[in-house]
């Protein structure tokens, strides 16, 4: 793999301790950046990955016990066959079978995205595990709680004391850890990376060449970058659903401007993740493409680019459907779906 830039963090931290004045060994992990990607957002420097700080933060992130029921953990609705989806469901599932009102997004290449959530509702990566541990309808989880199971975990103690130098089971290292793991979760090896890196296996057939064509007229002003999201908040015409009232980006920042808008996803691995959009309607990539032809309906935030000399959508045919669908299957990456590195067992 082409690498753009290679960060090198701190060197390695020893750890003795005390019980049996055994040494541990914390080694920073090199994070690399693919040639075909944009700069990093997220600021290593301030969080650097490593051995044990990761290792601590995919224990985090499988651990049902963080949840009041015990049993929903991070990994529940995360599920890495899935692109770290809850595949099928059209919402997520939290404690007590509560029911919540947006689809799960995957969990990838977090270290490129400058806010996270449908909304928007943090801009700092280790701050968002706070929003699902808390949420009444996730994992509900309570931290006094949390950390107390910790303190009295062995596995735990020994991995706070190895992962940060000042060794303390609290809020501020569980969360680092998480964004530890999440930053190193990255998807960067699907046969359209290849395709751009002039690597070995990155050969696209004529018809998904073909839709990377129509792909790149029609579709890569909001799918932007390889990363295939520009990160913005975009109201793309979906009609509003009155049992919930999604408002979208207006829940944070109250403005009118925002009123129905949401994050635009990235489109990688996106044969895994069905169903899609932002509350899980649509349950195949045909149907996405058929809303962009011809189900967007009109409103004061649609966003300009879907409503062009007062025409609503993007005009696709049939031919132009099946080649972007042969292209995006290329955004597939079996490695990051496969890596134990990742995995929970």
């Amino acid at each position: 793999m082409q690498v753009k830039y290679l960060v090198l963090l701190i060197l390695p931290f020893f750890w003795s301790c005390s019980d049996n004045d055994e040494v541990y060994q914390n080694i920073p992990l090199a994070f690399e950046v693919p040639s075909n990607f944009p700069p990093l957002v997220y600021d290593l420097a301030n969080n650097p990955p490593t051995e044990k700080g990761f290792e601590l933060g995919k224990k985090l992130f499988y651990d049902g016990r963080l949840s009041s029921d015990g049993l929903v953990s991070c990994g529940f609705c995360h599920i890495q066959q899935d692109a770290f989806t809850h595949h099928g469901h059209t919402v997520s599932h939290g404690v007590n079978n509560a029911v919540g009102t947006r689809n799960t997004p995957s969990i990838q290449n977090l270290a490129y995205q400058t806010s996270f959530m449908y909304d928007g509702a943090t801009a700092h990566l280790d701050l968002q595990p706070i929003i699902p541990f808390t949420s009444a309808v996730e994992m509900n989880g309570n931290f006094s709680s949390a950390i107390a199971m910790m303190k009295a975990d062995p596995e735990y103690q020994k991995l706070f004391k190895i992962a940060f130098t000042d060794g303390e089971i609290n809020s501020e290292n569980m969360l680092k850890a998480l964004g530890q793991f999440m930053v190193m979760v990255t998807s960067s090896n699907s046969r359209f990376d290849k395709y751009r890196r002039k690597e070995s296996g990155g050969t696209l057939t004529q018809q998904e060449l073909d839709g990377y064509t129509v792909f790149n007229a029609k579709c890569a002003s909001c799918h932007a970058t390889d990363l295939f999201t520009d990160n913005s908040f975009r109201n793309n015409g979906l009609p509003v659903n009155p049992a919930v009232n999604d408002v979208g980006r207006y829940r944070v920042t109250e403005l009118a401007t925002d009123y129905y808008k949401f994050k635009v996803p990235s489109l990688r691995n996106i044969e895994k993740t069905a169903p899609y959009m932002h509350d899980g309607r649509l349950f195949t990539l045909e149907a996405v493409l058929e809303h962009y032809n011809s189900g967007v309906v009109a409103s004061e935030t649609l966003d300009p680019i879907l409503n062009k000399k007062s025409k609503l959508g993007i005009p696709l045919t049939e031919t132009e459907k099946s080649q972007i669908i042969a292209f995006l299957k290329t955004l597939t990456d079996n490695q990051y779906l496969t890596d134990k590195r990742f995995s929970e067992y």
